[in-house]
C-alpha cells in the first residue's frame, strides 16, 4: 500500500476572523467602510430619541442611507486606488530612444 494520497491536502479551517484579515490584506478599504457603516448606524440609533417630530421610519431610512453611503464610498475609494495602482504605478520605465 502506498502512503501517497494523490496530492490531497486538507483545507485549512478558516474562521470569520481569519477571513476578515485576509480580506483586509487584499483590500484595506472594505474594513474601513464596515467600521464607518457601524459608526453611522450606531450614531443614528443613539440620536433616535432626539429626532424631534420626524417619523421613526424616516429617521431610520436617513440613517440607513448615510451608513450605506459610508460603505459605498469606502469601496469606491478602494477600487479607484486599485485601478491607480494597477495602471499608473506599474508603467514600464521609458528607455533611451534610438
Amino acid at each position: 500500500m502506498s502512503t501517497d494520497n494523490g496530492g490531497w491536502a486538507p483545507e485549512l479551517e478558516s474562521t470569520v476572523g481569519t477571513k476578515l484579515l485576509q480580506k483586509a490584506q487584499k483590500s484595506p478599504w472594505v474594513p474601513v467602510g464596515m467600521v464607518g457603516f457601524a459608526v453611522v448606524a450606531a450614531y443614528g440609533l443613539y440620536r433616535m430619541r432626539e429626532r424631534g417630530n420626524m417619523k421613526i421610519s424616516v429617521h431610520l431610512i436617513h440613517t440607513r442611507v448615510a451608513a450605506q453611503a459610508c460603505l459605498v464610498g469606502a469601496v469606491t475609494l478602494g477600487a479607484v486606488y486599485s485601478m491607480y495602482k494597477d495602471h499608473f504605478m506599474k508603467q514600464s520605465p521609458v528607455g533611451p530612444e534610438k
